[in-house]
């Protein structure tokens, strides 16, 4: 059992394999937090709050002088005694904000309950659910908190319920998934950040006293602000220290908040926030919260990152990424909008030779599609481009043993379109306000049921009795000026919310519709990286930006809390051969630490190009499996050396591991026929790479020298120079070849 209850205590206790989670209930009313860290048979549990500042203390309380405000919750309250940021805000029949949820009993459930019209962590061996059930008298409003445990991951979920049982609407205007007060302040928060073409920055923030936040405003996750949050001890490393970690299973706008009070307690809260969020609750209707996850180790942000990256890829992304993925060649950076038939089979018939799978059909091929300004919600084929029609294209392409995907953009219309035309009140626009542009487009209102029908309705004859394998997702604006004409005026502060919950249902229908189709999101790159995708995308295109210098840093922030399964990664047409960071083979280099795929015109290459792109699929074959379920060691952060040199590897298993891929990669900014002068600027010419995860008493063959080594000098560490010759990715495959003798 990971959930116990000791009655006596009135206390929880919340188990995984490495930690444990506590809280009681106090005076018989109150929940709070007692303990969240490493699991141990020896600690004690009684929990004593002492009143520590200027606050309403709660007379009926066993504790003197207790105050909500004083002491750690589980659940905090708007203008309850709490003056810390709260996790839910509702306005009730009188007009007044101030609430208080008492206990009101519990429920422990095999599995978990799923989160209606929200994706969430599906369940798996011994996923156990705890139920508490809150009310608060006045409102007449129950509310359940729900934590579903994930032992074998030390991942724990989190989302809550709120039901009206009264006969009065109320409003919710903040609800938070995740309320986490810790006992002390000596943190540092680790987010990230960007815009776009330059996402995933990783930023280490020192806390001090007062609020810290990341947040999006926009509609989406956004390239801004990822949802991820962790807070680790000052001393935290790779390797060692105290992580706590959460992330965010959704797509649209939250709100992180991290609030260190005078006192040094520390509280963290995720959720929806307040400023682009709020819902008329109506007798009887329940309002469930995303769901959010959470983890705890004491051995470092890596640890940290690999319990992520499992737990994401065995409970949220889709199961069927996990067979075989394809190696795709998208057209956009081949011709973009100049894509016809003859260029799309001539490209395919090239892409099989090379050992590609699948052909992907970007932006273009619809409506009267020339450029970004037209066509968008008119997702009918161009004649013009394609006068044989998307069938016969899908069959021929299927009959030379490739695979064919298509670009969708759903969410989106242009005003030039037959769409608009017709139902120019299908955009997401506030009324009598000129609405700000973007790539000359809009959103549609996916409040509106009527919006979300057309839609299914016309990619379902548009696709009819034809094989698509892939769909590229993509979402080019963020909202501005938005309001949605199906709603009434009192519910215009809920078109965000609503708006994603409609992108969803069509996702689901996706999914239904077409089951045994792949599906990659984007947005504008990494505009929508976030756990609520990837409940549907077997990939994410983390960014337009495939410049490889750049790619690299990008997808290094990226594993700080997603895994390589997940994360597109294209190898784009090299724009001078001579240039070291531009070179196919840096590219590819680069490319490789995900999801393999290009992105060049391949009619327009040589014979000498193709060859080597070849020779990098079959490599890539080697160690695709590796790349996509392995386990990720960071060695060197881009992020922290003025040569923005990184250095990580995947291993087969956390220890004692039969393969092991070690990529070494220098942004060096210059050239290969001059570099003499650059040499002395490195600091660092040397580096000591440990790979950790190698048996000691194994020997390894690396495949690409041909030398052998000791697992006990790979751990021990091996010496990698910095290139003189003007190589800027260096891979090392390491394989097992035998176990050595004890003597």
């Amino acid at each position: 059992m990971s959930i116990r209850y000791n009655q006596k205590s009135q206390t929880f206790i919340i188990c995984t394999q490495k930690t444990q989670y506590v809280f009681k209930v106090v005076a018989g009313k109150y929940l709070v937090h007692c303990y969240y860290g490493s699991k141990s048979d020896s600690l004690d549990y009684s929990y004593n709050v002492q009143a520590l500042s200027f606050s309403p203390a709660i007379k009926e309380a066993e504790i003197p002088r207790f105050s909500l405000n004083d002491a750690p919750l589980e659940f905090s309250y708007f203008n309850s005694g709490d003056y810390r940021c709260c996790s839910l805000r509702i306005r009730g029949k009188n007009g007044d904000s101030s609430t208080l949820f008492e206990y009101n009993g519990y429920e422990i459930i095999d599995g978990r309950v799923n989160i209606e019209d929200f994706p969430n962590a599906r369940a798996c061996k011994d996923t156990e659910t705890l139920v508490i059930s809150l009310l608060d008298k006045v409102t007449d409003c129950e509310l359940k908190l729900y934590y579903t445990v994930y032992p074998e991951y030390d991942i724990i979920s989190r989302y809550f319920a709120l039901t009206n049982k009264g006969n009065m609407d109320i409003k919710v205007e903040k609800a938070m998934s995740i309320c986490l007060d810790l006992p002390d302040h000596c943190y540092d928060a680790l987010t990230l950040h960007g815009c776009q073409t330059t996402e995933m920055n990783i930023q280490r923030s020192s806390l001090g006293y007062g609020n810290f936040s990341i947040t999006s405003r926009r509609g989406a996750s956004s390239h801004d602000f990822n949802p991820f949050m962790a807070i680790v001890s000052k001393d935290a490393t790779e390797e060692y220290g105290d992580v706590y970690a959460l992330n965010f299973v959704y797509s649209g706008s939250f709100l992180n908040e991290i609030e260190v009070n005078a006192q040094g307690n520390t509280r963290i809260s995720m959720g929806l926030g307040e400023e682009t969020f709020a819902y008329t609750l109506t007798s009887g209707e329940c309002f469930r919260s995303p769901e959010a996850v959470m983890t705890y180790t004491a051995d470092g942000i890596g640890d940290m990152s690999r319990k992520m990256h499992c737990f994401i890829r065995n409970t949220i992304m889709p199961r069927e990424c996990f067979k075989h993925r394809p190696i795709v060649l998208n057209t956009w950076e081949a011709c973009y909008y100049k894509i016809n038939e003859d260029i799309l089979l001539s490209l395919s018939s090239i892409a099989r030779k090379c050992g590609m799978d699948m052909i992907v059909l970007d932006d273009g091929w619809f409506g009267k599609r020339d450029d970004d300004t037209s066509s968008l919600g008119d997702w009918i084929l161009d004649k013009r481009k394609f006068p044989n029609g998307l069938k016969y294209l899908s069959d021929k392409i299927h009959a030379e043993n490739m695979k064919f995907g298509i670009w969708i953009e759903p969410e989106m219309i242009n005003y030039n379109s037959q769409l608009y035309k017709n139902h120019p009140e299908w955009c997401l626009v506030c009324k009598g306000r000129q609405p700000t542009l973007s790539r000359d487009q809009l959103l549609l209102d996916l409040c509106n049921p009527d919006v979300l029908e057309y839609l299914k309705d016309i990619f379902k004859k548009t696709f009819a009795g034809i094989e698509i394998d892939y769909f590229k997702w993509d979402f080019n604006r963020n909202a501005s000026e938005y309001g949605s004409a199906f709603l009434g005026c009192e519910q215009q502060d809920e078109a965000l919310f609503r708006y994603q919950k409609g992108a969803y249902e069509l996702l689901f229908w996706f999914k239904k519709q077409f089951p045994n189709t792949f599906i990659e999101t984007c947005s504008g790159g990494g505009g929508r990286y976030d756990l609520g995708m990837m409940a549907f995308s077997s990939q994410i295109w983390a960014s337009d930006n495939t410049t490889a210098k750049d790619r690299l840093r990008i997808q290094y922030g990226c594993t700080l809390a997603y895994p390589a399964a997940v994360m597109s990664c294209h190898v784009s047409d090299p724009r001078n051969v001579s240039d070291v960071l531009n070179a196919l083979d840096y590219k590819y280099k680069v490319a490789i630490g995900g999801m393999l795929g290009y992105e060049l015109n391949l009619i327009e290459c040589s014979e000498e190009i193709k060859n080597e792109i070849s020779g990098q699929i079959k490599f890539y074959r080697n160690i695709e499996d590796l790349i996509k379920t392995g386990y990720l060691f960071r060695l060197i952060s881009p992020f922290e050396n003025s040569t923005e040199t990184a250095a990580y590897y995947y291993s087969d298993k956390e220890c004692n591991a039969d393969k092991i891929c070690l990529f070494h990669m220098q942004n060096f900014p210059y050239y290969k026929r001059d570099i003499s002068w650059h040499m002395d600027l490195i600091p660092q010419k040397v580096n000591m790479l440990k790979i950790k995860s190698a048996d000691p008493s194994a020997v390894y063959f690396e495949r690409l020298s041909g030398q052998s080594y000791r697992g006990a000098d790979l751990i021990s560490g091996i010496p990698i120079r910095a290139s003189e010759s003007g190589e800027c990715g260096r891979i090392y495959l390491f394989e097992r070849k035998e176990i050595r003798n004890n003597g």
